[in-house]
This record gives C-alpha cells, structure tokens and sequence, in this order.
C-alpha cells in the first residue's frame, strides 16, 4: 500500500528526515510548513517531478490552513493516510523570565498545532475507516525539560496526553495516535537551544554518551505508520539515550 502522509514543520531538521524517510519506504509525502520556500526546496530535491511530492504552505495555528491542506492533497492523490505532527518552536528560557505572550506562541505552535492537526486529519481517517497519527513529543514532556523552557516541556507533555485521548476515541475506527518522545538529537536546533560550552556537559549526563540520530526517529514514525502497525496506539515511544527509563 503507498501511502499518502502529510508532514508538517517539513522543511528542516526533524520534519525534513522524517519526510525522506517516508519518501523513501515509497509513500508519496505532503510536505507542510509556513516556510513555503523551503518546502518548495525539498520537494524538488526529492522528486523534480512532483508527482510524489507535494509542497504546502501552512500555519499549524490555523485550522482553514489544515483544512486548505488536506483538500489540496486530495485533489492531488484522492486520499490520505497518515499525519505527523512535528512542527515545533524550541524555545529556552528560566521560568520566571517567560513572558505570556512568549508562552502563548510556543503553547499555539506546538500544541494547538498538534491539536488541529489532528482533529482535521482525524475527521478524514474515521469516515476512510483506516488512518495513523503520529506526534512528535520530547523527553522535556516527561521529566520537565532540562535545556529546555517551561513552556517548552508543558507544551510536549500536552502533545503526549493529546495523544492518548486521539487515540482513545479514534480506535474502533482504524486509526491509531502515537507520540515518539525524543531526547538530546544531533539537530542544528539542538545546537542553537545549548551553547557550544555547554554541549558537551549535555553529552556527558547522557547515559549513551551520545546525541540521538534524526534518521533513527524518522524510521520509527514510519514504522509506525505502517498498516500493519494496528495494535499499537496510545503510546508514548522513548528514544532518549536512557534519560527517561520506565
């Protein structure tokens, strides 16, 4: 089955490998992100062609852009399968320094994002009657974020609890929710949130001793987009380097 997936912050870092993950297995890919241009970009270096590529310009704030997506891939491909949620906004900063409206963007990008995502996407898989969701979490929602912000981790630990009522009330539907929860990633973001004094001492408390690949968490998002992947929902799936164990 070739799927049709819809990636958004897709333009870079995460959302970039997790999309050529996709295009690789043989899935044909939206690729979503208020960055048209980059979009754009990747797009063509992937298939010049554009027949199994598909740019999108859209703000996860906004629930008409998720709407406007998905009926530009349907006009394109007649269909989609799977969602992830990846657009972030990582953002660092002492508790007591971050301002409401500081807290607001980050909460309105990373969570409402997630949220609307999901819910327009979820609406088309459970009259399909078949469909994966997959989140993309953070390790800072499960143990309060370390190098991360307050609002930051508040807003992945919302995507993990998000992610257990979608998959809740979209199971008997064939759809499945799923969040991956990463750790420290060897991404430029990663590198911009912790100065170069410091990223070693980050290294150094990871009990791997090293940062995690990007190519191995976009793997697992396809992994579990897989249609054969039905009997796992609701999970939080932790790749943290042994940070978080349970």
């Amino acid at each position: 089955m070739s799927q049709v997936v819809v990636v958004t912050g897709a333009s870079q870092g995460l959302g970039a490998e997790i999309s050529r993950a996709f295009h690789a297995a043989g899935s044909r890919v939206a690729l979503a992100d208020i960055d048209e241009e980059g979009a754009t970009a990747l797009a063509r270096s992937l298939d010049p062609q554009g027949e199994t590529v598909l740019p999108i310009s859209l703000d996860v704030r906004c629930g008409d852009n998720f709407e406007r997506a998905r009926d530009a891939i349907i006009d394109k491909w007649g269909a989609a399968h799977v969602l992830v949620n990846n657009a972030v906004v990582t953002a660092a900063k002492p508790v007591l320094d971050i301002a409401p409206a500081e807290f607001d963007e980050v909460m309105a990008i990373n969570v409402r994002g997630t949220f609307l995502g999901s819910q327009v996407f979820g609406r088309l898989f459970k009259a399909a009657g078949y469909g994966r969701i997959v989140n993309i979490a953070s390790l800072a929602g499960q143990n309060g974020g370390t190098a991360t912000g307050a609002h930051y981790a508040a807003s992945k630990g919302a995507i993990i609890t998000l992610t257990k009522v979608f998959a809740r009330d979209l199971a008997s539907f064939g759809v499945t929710v799923n969040a991956i929860a990463p750790g420290p990633l060897d991404l430029p973001s990663v590198r911009r949130t912790v100065s170069a004094e410091l990223l070693p001492q980050l290294i150094a408390g990871i009990p791997v001793g090293v940062l995690g690949d990007p190519s191995f968490i976009a793997d697992v998002a396809v992994q579990l987009a897989e249609p054969r992947a039905s009997f796992v929902t609701g999970a939080t799936w932790d790749v943290n380097g042994g940070l978080y164990m349970r």
